[in-house]
């Protein structure tokens, strides 16, 4: 229905007066049920009338209970976002990713970070259902295992986990497909002439680690590398700044590698301050390649070579899950790998002459 243009006149509004429907429909021209659909953020109104009722929302200073929809819903609209690891940039571009994505269906993110711990993540899981939450998206703590989200499971909360998973078959799951960009990675080193090739991070039992600790062997393998060695370390900024240092040290110049590939764009940095420590330059004296593509790789210098698995693209994957089992709970379980893509920047090079 074709709202008409809001008349410059209304009674006064008694500020004691609450606004009711019929007050906005009368206001804008329009039907109750439209003035509804405008609230509701339904499609079905045309974009003309939307304008006219929020111009009369403004205009006689509406405001929308939304408590009572939702109980009318049973519904809160609101979807418990837990991370892991809130200081890495990484987790905030996807976090950005699931609040455009949930803002746009007109819903909202609650967040808290576990700081990877598992009774956190406990404590943190029951006060989103006591809640009420519609639906929860985790990136699982370390050390989390399928019988922790057992209760999620008998609470019948939707659950979509990203970028880590424990049993995804259970549910759905959106993250990078971790094995291929390492792959990549490495076939990039060895495209360019490098043979020994060192990978830096991943201390702890995620699928994450897995992944990429598994496609960095697999691809050892392919090529034959026999120098290709892992080094466990965290992998945050000075986690890998001080396990790259260790693990250097160790190490006569002649047997140090002549690329690295780091578990994410942080540790690279943190590697890069080692070498750098050292005398040696990335990108000159070793080739060093990262995985993630935040925003910080193409502002650090030398700008940083790097697998990009676009994490507010994983964002708005994930919360598009969370709102498809929200609406269906019986729909067939769905996993979402966004393919990784290589940047080439300043930090990739061949081997140092005599390497």
């Amino acid at each position: 229905r074709r709202g008409k243009s809001v008349r410059d006149s209304s009674p006064a509004m008694s500020p004691t007066t609450r606004v009711t429907l019929k007050d906005l429909a009368e206001h804008a021209g329009v039907s109750k049920s439209t003035v509804s659909l405008v609230l509701r953020n339904s499609p079905l109104v045309a974009e003309a009338t939307r304008a006219t009722v929020l111009q009369s929302i403004d205009a006689l200073g509406y405001v929308y209970n939304r408590g009572a929809a939702n109980l009318r819903m049973r519904r809160t609209q609101t979807v418990g976002l837990v991370v892991c690891e809130i200081r890495n940039p990484f987790y905030a571009q996807m976090t950005a990713g699931i609040d455009g994505a949930l803002d746009e269906a007109g819903w909202i993110a609650v967040m808290s970070n576990t700081e990877e711990s598992v009774d956190r993540q406990e404590r943190v899981i029951r006060r989103m259902h006591e809640h009420s939450v519609d639906a929860l998206i985790l990136c699982p703590a370390a050390g989390t295992t399928a019988g922790h989200l057992d209760r999620v499971a008998a609470w019948r909360l939707p659950l979509v986990q990203a970028l880590r998973h424990v049993g995804v078959e259970t549910s759905d799951y959106a993250g990078g497909d971790y094995a291929q960009a390492v792959e990549i990675g490495m076939r990039h080193l060895v495209d360019l002439g490098h043979r020994r090739i060192a990978f830096i991070g991943g201390s702890t039992d995620t699928s994450a680690v897995v992944e990429r600790h598994d496609g960095f062997r697999r691809t050892a393998a392919r090529y034959d590398l026999a120098d290709a060695i892992i080094v466990p370390c965290d992998q945050t900024r000075d986690g890998a700044a001080r396990g790259t240092a260790a693990w250097l040290d160790t190490l006569a110049p002649a047997d140090r590698p002549t690329g690295i590939l780091c578990y994410n764009d942080v540790a690279a940095f943190g590697a890069m301050l080692a070498l750098g420590d050292r005398g040696l330059v990335p990108g000159r004296d070793m080739a060093v390649v990262g995985l993630d593509d935040i925003d910080e790789a193409r502002l650090w210098r030398p700008t940083l070579s790097t697998l990009s698995i676009e994490p507010h693209r994983i964002g708005a994957e994930a919360a598009r899950l969370a709102l498809r089992r929200i609406n269906n709970p019986n729909a067939p379980i769905e996993r979402i790998y966004v393919p990784p893509k290589l940047m080439v920047r300043d930090t990739s090079c061949p081997p140092p002459a005599g390497a």
